[in-house]
């Protein structure tokens, strides 16, 4: 007898499994999604959270210390300081103490190097402008506040000594920098009745005239007039005292040239003029030109007291003339502009 089947008995077993199947597939998403939704909120989480260690005043070996325990990492600057005896020690940190970080931050902490310079330095001799150079350089290259600075105005008197040159200094050499101090300088003004002879310069051009004067030392002003009759254009046409006058070192020397014969295209001829503050002795000015091309030449360099500075020049519209004063700056003035 042929085997009879139960088709609903079929229909239910096949039901049953396919409920199974999906409730256990349900189950498996849902374990997927609930280990998803962990591991975001621990990611998001993050690191421990920790609180900054005020660092200020203590030794380089206690703060790495403090920082590993807190499970933070430093960032090291060193720096200058206002005294030695902060050399080895933090004085500056960022964040600041207190402030609540991740663990695993970096923190940023400076280090004293003590001061640049310990002891004061024996200036006697030196000159006044390159002392005021030095310690510019000394201080701005390490970044610091400086410890070091010149009591204006400086003490002057007639010595036989070079003009500028520091005779005595308050405090001694050797001194101990213990933090900001003023240098007290005694400076030699030159001999009181030094003099000077005044060159031959009626008849040079002007670019010889000019090399003349920077070699002399001689106080001068320069006049422009037109040429007369035969005369060269660009020459010294006369000189008020006469060549090999022996004068007092503070004696202008009055120069009269003449304009230039024939201007290219876009030059421009005239007198440079500008007033340098008086100064107790002669201080070295340079007067440069630089050109719309970017070439760079120096018109004079000389020794000047102050008081009017004037200088003969042509050269191409746009060209700037800087004057400087022992290597700073003090003035520039566009031709033409």
């Amino acid at each position: 007898m042929a085997a009879r089947f139960d088709l609903s008995s079929i229909e239910d077993y096949v039901a049953n499994h396919l409920r199974m199947f999906i409730f256990s597939v349900a189950g498996l998403v849902v374990f997927v999604g609930i280990i998803a939704v962990s591991v975001f909120f621990i990611a998001v989480r993050g690191a421990e959270q920790t609180m900054v260690p005020d660092l200020n005043g203590k030794e380089l070996t206690e703060a790495l210390l403090e920082l590993q325990v807190k499970e933070l990492y430093p960032r090291l600057q060193l720096r200058y300081s206002q005294t030695s005896a902060d050399k080895g020690l933090i004085i500056e940190q960022e964040p600041r103490p207190g402030t609540i970080v991740k663990a695993g931050r970096r923190i940023r902490i400076v280090v004293s190097q003590g001061v640049i310079i310990n002891k004061i330095d024996n200036f006697i001799g030196r000159g006044l402008n390159d002392v005021k150079i030095d310690l510019q350089t000394i201080y701005a290259s390490s970044g610091g506040v400086p410890l070091l600075s010149i009591k204006e105005p400086v003490m002057y008197e007639f010595s036989s000594e070079n003009p500028g040159t520091i005779l005595a200094q308050k405090p001694e050499p050797g001194t101990d920098i213990s933090g900001q101090m003023m240098l007290e300088f005694v400076v030699s003004r030159g001999r009181e009745n030094d003099t000077v002879t005044v060159p031959q310069l009626t008849g040079l051009n002007i670019s010889k005239a000019l090399e003349l004067i920077s070699d002399s030392g001689i106080n001068f002003y320069f006049t422009e007039r037109d040429r007369r009759d035969n005369e060269k254009g660009e020459t010294v046409v006369s000189q008020t005292p006469p060549a090999q006058t022996t004068i007092p070192i503070s004696t202008v020397v009055q120069l009269t040239v003449t304009s230039p014969e024939k201007l290219e295209n876009n030059e421009i001829s005239g007198i440079y003029h500008y007033t340098i503050p008086a100064n107790p002795y002669p201080i070295e000015v340079r007067l440069e030109a630089l050109l719309p091309s970017s070439e760079r030449i120096r018109l004079i360099k000389a020794n000047y007291s102050g008081g009017d500075f004037t200088v003969p020049y042509k050269l191409p519209a746009g060209t700037i003339l800087v004057l400087s004063m022992f290597n700073r700056e003090i003035h520039r003035q566009i031709i033409g502009g």
